[in-house]
């Protein structure tokens, strides 16, 4: 998609590996990030057909009750991270995930 110098082919291979296996699926915040690398919606659009990458806004709604959950258990951060969308949609799409992260990682302490 880009060429990063570090992950760029190793990203492709990735992508195109788990192609052949399932549906690829991204979320917003995914979405966001990967646009950093085209100055054009268009050129993105090209890049992410939607035959090919299905895009997912229910994992959305998942991170904020993660987000939520880790309020309620004192975490001190103000929006949800990027790590609860990962989540989110990795549970969203049946991935074998612990959305209790919130609440156990130390990274979040």
């Amino acid at each position: 998609m880009t060429s990063d110098p570090c992950w760029g082919r190793w990203s492709e291979n990735a992508l195109a590996e788990a192609a052949d296996h399932c549906v690829l699926v991204i979320n917003p915040l995914i979405y966001a990030e990967i646009s950093a690398g085209f100055a054009r919606i268009e050129e993105l659009e090209d890049a992410l057909p939607k035959d090919l990458y299905r895009r997912d806004y229910q994992a959305a709604f998942l991170a904020s009750k993660a987000f939520v959950a880790y309020r309620r258990a004192g975490g001190v951060r103000s929006s949800p991270l990027p790590d609860f969308y990962i989540g989110a949609h990795a549970a969203d799409c049946s991935l074998e995930t612990r959305l209790d992260f919130a609440t156990t990682s130390p990274l979040w302490s």
